[in-house]
């Protein structure tokens, strides 16, 4: 069986390469020594599956809707993390991969957020994650990838996700519109300091959004993407890693933002307690250009505006001037409350919320540019690892 729902405090900064291994190292579950990743060609199909050799990883998909009248965000993750104690047990019931899951549906009209989570071993039916393809599940939660014929796997794919959750049911279908975002150095992304702290990462940005999403029992369908040809959108997030968080990091803050006029942009710094930044990253690519990457030094987050938590005392920045080399924005929380206590799997309790993107020109007027999601961690307390 799994260990007891562990202790620690969550994800981010992409992040989440460091949430399974917090998720061990809390539970008492012996983790290797982490080495560097070597650079190397991500081949798709394979690898927009499980790479269980690894410590890390998850399939991490955030946006929004329209339906039933009025605009909805969400989040659904699934994460796996290798039990380095138990790779070598014979018996079936050694928990070689856990599995956990978290979901989120955020009602922006009636400013309030609804999620739940699960956790289990991999095997014996309960939760997996193949390795030749997206196909992860964990009871009835699951995620799976779809080709598109006649088109290839890095060019073209449909996703389905079918989450019955305790108060919501997402049941969404995710088409690309564009093809797969490399981050870092084709697919390299350093995460620190150290040339041990990176991962494998790719994005696919810019995700067409249909389906359904299920609140009180009542089915609202997506509304038309013809309607409302921003409002349906979606980023899926694939990273795995053997990376240690860095001694001196607090958490880190990352954005995920869809542009209405087709670009994909990413930022993240990791902090230090006294909120300095330790490292930075991100990335820009216009529709059909290249993408441009961002040195630690190009990227720079200054809070604006601080929401503070009633449940976990924590203070978050609801509102930041992102500085990159793609230009200066704002990112707005939609609804401040976002945070999520996921104390039951992962055990962390972190901020995780739909936002509006806005393009601050040099005069300091500002535009709206887009959506996305903003995620935030080590606000409630410092990551453990």
């Amino acid at each position: 069986m799994p260990p007891a729902a562990p202790s620690f405090a969550w994800p981010s900064m992409r992040r989440r390469d460091w949430l399974g291994l917090a998720v061990m190292a809390s539970a008492g579950i012996a983790t290797p020594r982490a080495w560097a990743l070597p650079p190397k060609t991500l081949v798709f199909p394979r690898d927009f599956g499980s790479h269980p050799d690894l410590q890390t990883e998850w399939w991490y998909i955030t946006g929004q809707v329209r339906a039933g009248g009025r605009p909805w965000g969400f989040q659904l993750t699934f994460f796996r993390s290798r039990v380095a104690a138990t790779q070598n047990m014979r018996s079936d019931f050694a928990a070689r991969q856990l599995i956990f899951a978290h979901a989120a549906l955020c009602d922006v009209q009636g400013r309030r957020l609804l999620h739940d989570q699960r956790m289990a071993r991999a095997g014996m039916g309960l939760a997996d994650a193949a390795t030749g393809d997206t196909r992860v599940h964990i009871q009835d939660w699951q995620l799976q990838r779809q080709p598109v014929a006649g088109q290839s796997a890095d060019q073209a794919s449909r996703y389905q996700a079918r989450l019955p959750a305790r108060d919501f049911t997402l049941d969404l279908q995710f088409d690309t519109t564009q093809p797969v975002l490399l981050q870092g150095r084709n697919g390299l992304s350093r995460k620190g300091p150290d040339s041990d702290q990176a991962s494998y990462y790719y994005s696919q940005p810019q995700l067409q959004v249909s389906g359904s999403i299920t609140v009180q029992g009542q089915r609202l369908a997506v509304e038309s993407a013809a309607q409302h040809p921003h409002a349906n959108r979606a980023w899926l997030d694939h990273e795995c890693s053997e990376a240690l968080l860095h001694r001196e990091a607090q958490g880190w803050d990352w954005i995920g933002m869809n542009l209405d006029d087709g670009s994909a942009l990413t930022a993240f710094h990791l902090r230090r307690p006294d909120g300095s930044a330790l490292w930075a990253g991100g990335s820009f690519r216009a529709a059909g250009r290249p993408v441009q990457s961002f040195a630690p030094q190009q990227v720079r987050f200054e809070p604006l505006r601080y929401w503070s938590s009633p449940l976990s005392r924590a203070r978050y920045p609801v509102a930041w001037q992102v500085q990159t080399p793609a230009g200066l924005f704002e990112v707005q929380a939609l609804v401040d409350d976002q945070e999520l206590d996921s104390r039951a799997s992962t055990g962390a309790i972190y901020w995780e919320g739909l936002c509006e993107l806005l393009r601050v020109s040099a005069d300091g007027s500002r535009r709206h540019a887009g959506s996305g999601y903003l995620e935030m961690t080590g606000y409630a307390d410092a990551l453990k690892l």
